[in-house]
């Protein structure tokens, strides 16, 4: 892939088509304004507020310019600037155009964005509300729904909608889908209602359906928004007074065959169809007081490997589809990684530390969310502690050196505090919960031995990886489990690793990315949404679908 080819999700205000931000005291106003020329590819135009993977690309970089430059903000208000039109959803003719991979990777990343809202709620003080100030389709109204609250402009024609059903045989986006009836608790019937008529529901009914939370006619509708983000905004405890961080641009340099930041490096090798994601403890002295914190802003170690990490797998994630197995590989002290999560620790409840934890939860969230089978090697030289131990607990599988005549040199694994809960899965769960499904006596057996390092065999002993082979063997059977896993059909692998990867009890946001691959997956590969007579084909052509009428 050329470099003009790929997709960059690194951007700043500066860059943006899409969107217009303003402030306010405590609230931050983010207005859709999309350029209808302004599309990632050629072959469509993002008419009345439709977006593409650029315009969510923006909406993220937005939503982190708000909660690490604009600390002051604690609400922030969503609505559009276009008359009568809030936004109506994925651009339709970006999706007839689109590979399916593509489409399904686009869902994927729009879905991770909302939940990024609503974790920020969740755990940041920053509430959200959409102003929904006219037609909400589709995607738009996704948008509004991982929002806090949604307070409708009553003026007769502003509605909102999920009609991807009738119109374009597919699902409402899985996420639009799960928040209706898991978020919002409308009554099954009625939403079954909603989600196959194209007109949507306004005004009253829509409040009454539990649609939205409030209405309010034209002349009082600002007001009404600005009272209710006021509101949200007295009940946060981000700080009025909290010195802001520039997210600088990372510093990253892009290759044919690697990606290379200050703390993680992508190696990709073609023809063995895996890549190789190292990422390196820091180095020299590190700030541990919050002076010293606010002093680094972005070059601040955990903030700055947050931001990389998580741009290194959204790059590889849309960049490189081929390469569907990645190996986690870590270099450096452990001690230091441990003196790194012992600050976070000490200082978790200020507020730019809090926000940082959160980075990097999202960023771990997104390498479980992954369709790529992810082994951890642990080998010579490894740092697989705390933090950086998460890496190696997402992974499907991990292999453990064994030296056992050179224990100096071995590498260890080191459990740290922040293991058990610090950064959580969508389940809600930690990696460890999750690995040992809950288990006391196992968890009790791990905590134990908290921030002693642990050989190949220890490690294995307690459960922590699934294979110790010592160095006579390390070499055959790395290379034949990574053979074995890229001879295997990518298909089936991306079923099987989500289905083994989220156990346990589900909630809203494992439903909405079970659904994703699940369904979405099937159905936007099926002849009635994508065959030259399916629904998303002829969208907007004047010609009818031809349904093939077999239930399956």
């Amino acid at each position: 892939m050329t470099n003009t080819d790929r997709v960059d999700y690194q951007t700043d205000p500066g860059q943006y088509r899409h969107w217009k931000l303003e402030f306010d005291g405590p609230i931050a106003t983010l207005q859709a304004d999309f350029d209808e020329n302004g599309g990632l590819r050629p072959g469509y135009k993002l008419k009345l507020n439709s977006y593409d993977l650029g315009v969510d690309i923006e909406l993220n970089d937005a939503i982190n310019r708000i909660r690490f430059e604009h600390p002051e903000v604690r609400s922030v208000v969503v609505t559009s600037s276009k008359d009568k039109v809030f936004c109506s959803g994925a651009n339709i003719f970006m999706l007839g155009v689109s590979s399916h991979a593509w489409k399904v990777n686009f869902c994927k990343f729009t879905n991770e964005t909302r939940n990024g809202l609503e974790d920020s709620s969740n755990n940041s003080g920053l509430k959200f509300i959409a102003a929904v100030n006219g037609a909400c389709a589709g995607g738009g109204y996704e948008l509004a729904l991982a929002c806090d609250e949604i307070i409708l402009v009553d003026d007769r024609s502003s509605a909102v909608s999920l009609p991807e059903v009738p119109l374009l045989g597919v699902l409402p986006g899985t996420g639009g889908l799960t928040r209706v009836t898991d978020k919002r608790h409308v009554r099954h019937d009625l939403a079954d209602i909603f989600c196959t008529t194209t007109e949507g529901v306004r005004g009253q009914k829509a409040m009454d359906w539990r649609l939205v939370d409030d209405i309010a006619k034209p002349a009082v509708f600002a007001q009404t928004v600005r009272e209710r983000a006021l509101a949200l905004a007295a009940a946060s405890d981000r700080p009025a007074d909290g010195k802001a961080v520039s997210l600088t641009p990372l510093q990253r340099t892009i290759e044919d065959n690697a990606l290379r930041y200050s703390h993680v490096t992508v190696e990709m090798d073609r023809a063995a169809r895996t890549a190789t994601l190292t990422v390196s403890a820091p180095v020299g002295d590190q700030p541990v007081d919050i002076d010293a914190i606010e002093a680094a802003g972005a070059n601040w170690f955990p903030l700055e490997l947050a931001r990389e990490l998580d741009d290194a797998i959204l790059s590889m994630r849309t960049n490189e589809p081929d390469l569907g197995t990645w190996l986690i590989k870590t270099k450096g002290d452990a001690d230091a990684v441990l003196a790194m999560d012992d600050t976070l620790v000490a200082h978790k409840d200020h507020w730019l530390v809090r926000e940082t934890i959160g980075h990097l939860r999202r960023t771990l969230s997104r390498l479980d969310l992954s369709s790529r089978s992810l082994f951890a090697l642990i080998e010579e030289g490894s740092c697989f502690a705390g933090t950086f131990l998460e890496l190696a607990l997402a992974c499907d599988r991990s292999y453990h050196l064994a030296l056992p005549d050179d224990a100096a040199a071995a590498p260890a694994i080191v459990v740290d505090e922040v293991n058990f809960g610090l950064y959580p899965m969508v389940t809600a769960q930690s990696r460890l919960q999750r690995r040992f499904y809950g288990e006391q006596p196992a968890l009790d057996a791990v905590r134990d031995q908290a921030r002693k390092p642990l050989d190949a065999d220890a490690a294995f002993e307690l459960g922590l990886v699934t294979s110790n082979p010592d160095d006579l063997d390390w070499d055959d059977e790395v290379r034949i489990a990574i053979e074995e896993r890229v001879s295997m059909s990518p298909d089936a692998l991306t079923g099987m690793e989500a289905n083994l990867r989220f156990n346990g009890v589900e909630n809203m946001f494992t439903r909405i990315f079970g659904r994703l691959t699940a369904w979405q997956n099937w159905i936007f590969q099926r002849p009635n949404a994508v065959g030259e007579s399916g629904a998303l084909k002829v969208y907007g052509t004047g010609e009818k679908s031809n349904f093939d009428w077999n239930r399956v």
